[in-house]
């Protein structure tokens, strides 16, 4: 599942009932400061009952309370539901099929708080279910209850296994067509019977898991902020192996229940009053508790190191995430990080979000994150903003983006286009600094080469470095463009062989084509991929071997013992003209052609 949205109503500074949608890979929570982008974080932690975060009485809306309100309320969807899942007896079954969805097809689960307390109240599914009261109470019908019901609409000649409940209920549905649904607060206690109680729970399991990496951290031994990432990785290893962990617990039950039947046996032979008063049963599941931190040296906890060597942990957690490689099916798992700029140097806060942005491309993830760094706010693509601001009444409302909110969002945050275009008659919108050094070296190598007959500083064609494509500092830059008169478009790496950066990188594209501008990107996966192995045999007595579609510039960094981020700078500026031309050949309608010459006219031809 992922979530879809997160709703308040009389939450701390949300009054009305705002609906936060987020985004589904990254959303960005910008606006001032004390405008409500906190609230929105610390809401989440405490409706997935993250460690540490609970609510109380002074998260009710004042004005609300003063008013007579005596609840406030955190809500979520989610969608990318399953498409069939066990509720009970091992039988497959829907969300749908159980009229546990609401009117727009979502899963949505309400938590409700007293005012004067702030304890929890009730939890519910908002679904649009039967009105009829006999078909509404079906979820909550014991199953000897529920066999009578079947029997009275008479479908018990349709249930194929009168043991399963949710047979029972579907026989019982298709019997009563056509159902009257309404809009209603299912009760997931009152609501889900007592013997499949674990309904709620077997919902509960497929629910994302949720981290909040907050600005100000206490320090104390048990300092969440160097424990909470690999708490984090504790609690996906349990999600992964839920399935295995669920067999385990029924073979514990089962165990554990058999010596009690017998026991109760061996009472009846005694005092049968006193043993058939006795029902066997679990309490509550188990709780599966693992605590994982790291020791410094000699001793010394990690978070008595200072809040920066605690943030350099959750920047490389990340960037550990976002390298790892994902296999199976697994729980999708939110992480929120409050200004992931602090107590950072300018280059590791620059590396901390191109984690998180290569960590959002990948499945079950979704990354939100708030901050008031033009240079982080920048990357954060366009669709996943949401500017926080205040209406009239000065109550906290929250902004889709669109060219409007975009604009002013830049201006609050101080996003502004990258220098360089004031010389410019063009420019290329780029992904990286990278690009500029590849762009420029093959042009001008061509050039000299006499393959081509001018090279991007001829034409006054000025490559940029935008952080890539559909982001905040690319939509300021392309739009201060259009408002000069200058031509621009947009060359990224294809990613191939990376099958979800290089879905995004076709959404970038339709995005762009969409603006009537030119897209450009590589056949191949990167630039790295059209070096010449043997020119770096030749430099450095390095063997390397990789295909187009490989992760070429992490192979030769690995073989030459150098960063990947280095490798284009230390190898392009060695590449002849015949050298590029035989790494970018490809054969179309019987002829040969080459990439890269092709490109570079491609681009000289903006403004020739």
């Amino acid at each position: 599942m992922r979530l879809k949205s997160v709703k308040l109503t009389n939450f701390r500074g949300y009054r009305a009932c705002t609906v936060i949608p987020i985004n589904e890979s990254m959303t960005g929570i910008v606006g001032r400061n004390d405008y409500g982008k906190s609230t929105i974080l610390e809401a989440l932690a405490i409706f997935f009952e993250t460690d540490g975060a609970k609510a109380d009485k002074s998260d009710m809306n004042c004005f609300s309370l003063a008013e007579g309100a005596e609840l406030f309320e955190i809500a979520c969807e989610f969608d990318n539901l399953p498409e069939t899942l066990v509720l009970d007896d091992n039988v497959e079954t829907t969300l749908a099929k159980e009229y546990l969805l609401n009117a727009g097809k979502a899963l949505e689960i309400v938590k409700t708080f007293k005012a004067s307390t702030g304890k929890p109240e009730r939890t519910t599914i908002r679904c649009q279910h039967p009105a009829e009261p006999g078909l509404a109470t079906l979820l909550s019908l014991k199953m000897a209850d529920l066999k009578k019901f079947g029997e009275q609409y008479g479908v018990a000649e349709q249930v194929a296994d009168k043991r399963v409940a949710s047979q029972w209920r579907q026989a019982i549905r298709a019997a009563a067509q056509p159902i009257t649904l309404q809009e209603t607060l299912l009760d997931v206690d009152k609501g889900l019977s007592t013997e499949g109680k674990s309904i709620w729970g077997k919902i509960g399991d497929l629910l994302p898991t949720f981290a909040l990496f907050k600005a100000d951290r206490e320090s104390s031994d048990g300092d969440a902020e160097a424990k909470n990432p690999l708490q984090q990785a504790v609690k996906d290893a349990q999600a992964a192996l839920q399935d295995e962990i669920s067999a385990l617990e029924q073979q514990i039950e089962a165990s554990v229940l058999d010596v009690a039947n017998r026991t109760l046996d061996k009472l009846r032979e005694m005092a049968p009053e006193l043993a058939n008063e006795l029902t066997p049963r679990f309490k509550e599941k188990p709780k599966w508790t693992f605590s994982f931190t790291l020791d410094g040296e000699n001793g010394i906890p990690i978070n008595k190191r200072g809040s920066g060597v605690r943030r350099l942990i959750l920047l490389n957690f990340f960037r550990a995430e976002a390298e790892k490689a994902v296999v199976g099916t697994q729980r999708n798992v939110i992480y929120a990080i409050e200004e992931p700029e602090t107590s950072q140097h300018p280059n590791y806060q620059m590396m901390l979000m191109k984690a998180l942005l290569a960590l959002s491309n990948q499945p079950n993830r979704q990354i939100i994150v708030t901050t008031h760094v033009p240079a982080l706010a920048g990357l954060i693509p366009t669709d996943g903003i949401r500017y926080v601001a205040k209406n009239v009444d000065g109550f906290p409302t929250v902004k889709m983006p669109d060219h409007d909110v975009l604009k002013e969002a830049a201006e609050s945050l101080g996003v502004l286009p990258e220098i360089g275009m004031e010389r410019a008659r063009g420019i290329i919108l780029v992904e990286g600094k990278c690009d500029i050094t590849f762009l420029r070296l093959t042009a001008s190598t061509l050039k000299a080469a006499n393959v081509i007959g001018s090279d991007l500083d001829d034409l006054g064609l000025i490559p940029i470095h935008v952080g890539g494509c559909g982001n905040v500092k690319h939509w300021v830059t392309h739009r201060l463009a259009d408002e000069i008169g200058l031509p621009w478009c947009v060359f990224l790496d294809s990613d191939v062989g990376d099958p979800f950066q290089h879905k995004t990188n076709l959404k970038r594209k339709q995005e762009v084509e969409g603006l009537g501008r030119p897209f450009y990107s590589t056949r191949k996966r990167e630039i790295e991929n059209y070096l010449c192995p043997d020119l770096i045999r030749m430099e450095t007595g390095a063997e390397v071997a990789f295909t187009d579609t490989c992760d070429a510039k992490k192979i030769i960094g690995a073989a030459v013992g150098m960063k990947p981020d280095e490798v284009t700078e230390r190898f392009w500026p060695l590449m002849t003209a015949e050298k590029i031309i035989q790494n970018s050949l490809y054969r179309e309608n019987g002829d040969d052609k080459s990439e890269l010459k092709e490109l570079i006219e491609s681009l000289l031809s903006l403004v020739n």
